[in-house]
């Protein structure tokens, strides 16, 4: 199944009206849950889909008479649109089979690949932030799913987004690109890492690429970004001029940082490097997007 993106990456396109001022109105959210339509994850964070890999958005009503503990999503025009977890969701339709987002991203249109972002990221900081971190109660989950109180000392939790920086670095003839430990073989990216306390974006670029790479950073500029939901983070593109050093991976976040020509890249994103060539990150990550735009030098 081809994908039917407009977007040049997933998650960014069709977002759906999140509709906060409703999260607080019960009423709403029941006369919502009636007519709209869930989102139903698993623990490992995978979607039900049909056998063919289409969404499968079951009626909201079929699953439970009212919303309960449900995530709301957002209102796509009037419908509603809510998410939960299976283990709540009852029965499995015979024709459902799990789908993961990386999957999704590459043959679902914008809305549902963005909505199926939306629930994971929020069901995971759900599953994984059950107790207080201040003083170790359990956290009940208020305003639609969107916050964690805490029943022993009145803590508030909200969902967690991590940014990081993601960046395409040239010395004006070649692109850098990096390889992760445990990645596929011949397969390369561009340099990210997160954004640290106190630090702001220009500097968390020029500090990453030197740590990653040992390749000074002279300027660079922001582009675009792209929530990243594996598990929270927030992509924060950029571009970036460098001097031409030769790189090397003083750190274990790499295995490998070289430099490739334009020629190297552009085979590469027509298909054309051959059994020992090059190969980059697929289509849905802002990250291929930095590597076309570099190699048509926009």
């Amino acid at each position: 199944m081809s994908p039917r993106r407009t977007a040049p990456f997933a998650f960014v396109e069709a977002p759906l009206d999140r509709a906060e001022n409703l999260r607080d109105d019960r009423d709403a959210l029941a006369r919502l849950w009636a007519e709209g339509r869930a989102l139903v994850l698993d623990a490992e964070g995978r979607a039900r889909a049909t056998a063919d890999g289409a969404l499968l958005a079951s009626r909201a009503a079929e699953l439970a008479d009212a919303p309960g503990d449900a995530l709301f999503l957002g209102l796509r025009g009037e419908e509603g649109w809510f998410a939960v977890r299976a283990d709540d969701a009852g029965s499995v339709e015979p024709e459902a089979s799990p789908i993961d987002l990386r999957s999704a991203a590459a043959q679902w249109p914008d809305f549902e690949a963005t909505a199926f972002a939306q629930a994971r990221a929020v069901l995971h900081w759900r599953a994984r932030h059950r107790y207080c971190g201040a003083c170790g109660s359990a956290l009940a989950f208020l305003r639609a799913g969107w916050l964690g109180r805490c029943g022993g000392c009145g803590l508030e939790h909200y969902p967690r987004t991590d940014p990081a920086m993601i960046v395409a670095v040239s010395d004006g003839e070649r692109l850098l690109l990096g390889r992760g430990p445990g990645w596929a073989p011949r397969r390369y990216s561009v340099l990210a890492g997160f954004v640290e306390p106190g630090e702001s974006l220009e500097q968390t670029v020029v500090r990453e690429v030197f740590e990653e790479s040992s390749v000074r950073v002279r300027g660079c500029r922001y582009l675009a970004s792209q929530p990243w939901p594996f598990p929270s983070s927030l992509m924060l593109g950029f571009e970036a001029e460098a001097e031409p050093d030769e790189p090397h991976c003083p750190s274990d976040e790499l295995e490998d940082a070289r430099w490739f020509s334009r020629d190297e890249v552009g085979a590469a994103l027509r298909g054309e490097s051959g059994p020992e060539g090059l190969l980059l990150s697929p289509s849905i990550s802002i990250s291929r997007w930095l590597i076309e735009r570099w190699h048509a030098g926009r």
